[in-house]
């Protein structure tokens, strides 16, 4: 599923990498701002929004969809792009010279930092409502119960698999845990995996737990909870199989998707972002399916990856309210379908998402996996950087010899103690 080049798979997982800014740092930097008041002189009928859509097919596919709400508002929408890596900081300087656009457009995962230092106004003040979006989807624009962000599509993990190879080899498409590390084992044979999925040093790897950790009862304020331990232990044993690369520990999600196409993998965890790349390979024959979970009917819970459409505080009510009417516009059931039929990624609004799965039913599972999906920074807002680091070095460690508990209470005590 996706229509999404290098550039954009970033923006899709959630672009966690990029959130290197730390959040003391943010707040002062800010409320140092002085946000109220815009310093610079601007055309009253020209309006900015800033994104990451660096990739030339991306980039045209906004153009177009500011252009078309752009001539149904009466207002010029003007698009500046830079390197996901780049939004925060690049948002940070703009505050600080009182020069911030209309709009920005943040990972859903840093947008918590800057609406707890105050840079950014409630989008239900502005006239938005969210009667048609998943709660999961409303608290992944939103921090502490204030929504901040209007997502126009969303993306999650699911199963890949290769249809042929499971079918040749007479294996179910697995449904549990212990369904799949059977299926992994079968179907590991030569040089090919059963499964690949990223465990890296990187948000990719987090982003890869994630369903394993929620999905057993998990909680990412309680990291070394037997729960925890018990989906680390997993990943564990399927390497202690042979049915994970021990590359594992250094894959990447573009990694996990290079193996699985090169024929080096069966099954492999991966997003919708790799959906084009996917489909280049006319003789691959690949399906999708939700993730498998500890005891069959638990729900399959993955971690909601995209990015936000906010405003920020400028203290310029007037523009901020046509802001608003912007975003709305973008965010509309319309564009939504556009948007997501270009791009893989499933619409966040739910009358549009549930037209996108009549055009793109092969994608059904994604869909099931988006409704149940959660957002990785709506319980601990931008406490989740920390977190996410302290996890990254767990695995680093267990899948190397470490037991988990032991690597995990470590990461316990780096995610409060913030060392």
């Amino acid at each position: 599923m996706t229509a999404h080049p290098p550039a954009a798979a970033h923006r899709a997982l959630g672009r966690s990498r990029g959130a290197v800014t730390s959040f003391a740092a943010v707040s002062v930097l800010i409320a140092g701002a002085a946000l109220t008041g815009c310093a610079e002189q601007r055309d009253s009928d020209v309006y900015t929004v800033m994104n990451s859509s660096t990739d030339e097919t991306y980039h045209r596919w906004d153009a177009e969809a500011m252009a078309r709400c752009g001539e149904r508002l009466g207002v010029t929408i003007e698009q500046q792009s830079v390197p996901a890596s780049q939004v925060m900081t690049k948002a940070l300087r703009m505050a600080s010279s009182k020069s911030l656009p209309d709009i920005v457009q943040f990972d859903a995962s840093e947008m918590p930092t800057f609406a707890d230092a105050g840079g950014l106004v409630d989008l239900r003040t502005l006239g938005l409502a969210t009667d048609d979006i998943p709660e999961g989807i409303v608290d992944f624009g939103s921090y502490q119960g204030t929504y901040y962000g209007a997502a126009r599509s969303v993306n999650t993990l699911a199963l890949f698999y290769n249809k042929d190879i499971l079918d040749e080899a007479g294996v179910p498409v697995p449904t549990t845990w212990d369904e799949m590390r059977a299926a992994a084992g079968k179907l590991t044979e030569g040089k090919r995996y059963g499964l690949a999925l990223s465990a890296g040093g990187a948000e990719d790897g987090v982003f890869q737990f994630t369903p394993f950790m929620w999905s057993n009862g998990g909680d990412e304020s309680d990291l070394d909870s037997p729960q925890v331990v018990e989906a680390l232990d997993y990943w564990k044993a399927l390497l202690q199989d042979g049915s994970l690369s021990k590359s594992t520990v250094n894959w990447t999600q573009a990694d996990v998707n290079d193996q699985f196409m090169a024929g080096n993998a069966a099954m492999m965890i991966n997003g919708p972002w790799q959906v084009e790349t996917l489909n280049t390979d006319k003789s691959l024959h690949w399906e999708i399916a939700q993730i498998p979970v500890p005891e069959a009917g638990a729900d399959s819970v993955g971690p909601l990856g995209g990015a936000v459409l906010t405003v920020p505080n400028t203290g310029d009510t007037g523009r901020e309210k046509t802001a608003g009417r912007i975003v709305d516009c973008l965010a509309s059931e319309k564009e939504q379908l556009t948007y997501a039929l270009n791009s893989w990624m499933v619409p966040a609004n739910e009358k549009a998402a549930a037209k996108w799965r009549a055009e793109v039913p092969e994608l059904d599972a994604l869909a099931d996996q988006v409704a149940a999906a959660r957002s990785r920074t709506a319980k601990l807002g931008a406490g989740w950087s920390g977190v996410s680091l302290a996890l990254q070095s767990a695995f680093q460690s267990a899948l190397t010899g470490q037991s988990s508990e032991t690597a995990l209470q470590r990461a316990q005590q780096r995610a409060t103690s913030g060392n």
